[in-house]
């Protein structure tokens, strides 16, 4: 649990960072260009640190979801993963405006 912790909190960072660069388009040309080749764009967006970050952790999320949980711990694990995909819908709504896809 340690490690994956650790992981999440690493992704957390990576997600911070990314969220205030998205908004500047100068700098993130430079990520969109780092991550131009087809295996790292879905949708014509790059899959940057922060959108894997946020996949990441809805996997997380998911597998713990499959474990041995009680019906309101599998309410607040869905409801965090509903979460993640709502802030992952918004980053890329703002990758594609700042990229103008």
């Amino acid at each position: 649990m340690v490690s994956s912790l650790t992981t999440a909190l690493n992704e957390i960072r990576a997600i911070e960072q990314h969220i205030t660069m998205v908004d500047d388009p100068v700098q993130y040309r430079v990520v969109n260009r780092a991550y131009s080749l087809p295996k790292n764009c879905r949708a014509g967006l790059p899959m940057d640190e922060a959108r894997q970050a946020l996949a990441s952790h809805q996997a997380r999320l998911g597998n713990m979801d499959k474990s041995r949980l009680d019906d309101e711990e599998k309410g607040i694990i869905d409801a965090r993963r509903a979460v993640m995909q709502a802030a992952g819908r918004l980053y890329a709504a703002r990758q594609s405006a700042v990229l103008g896809v």
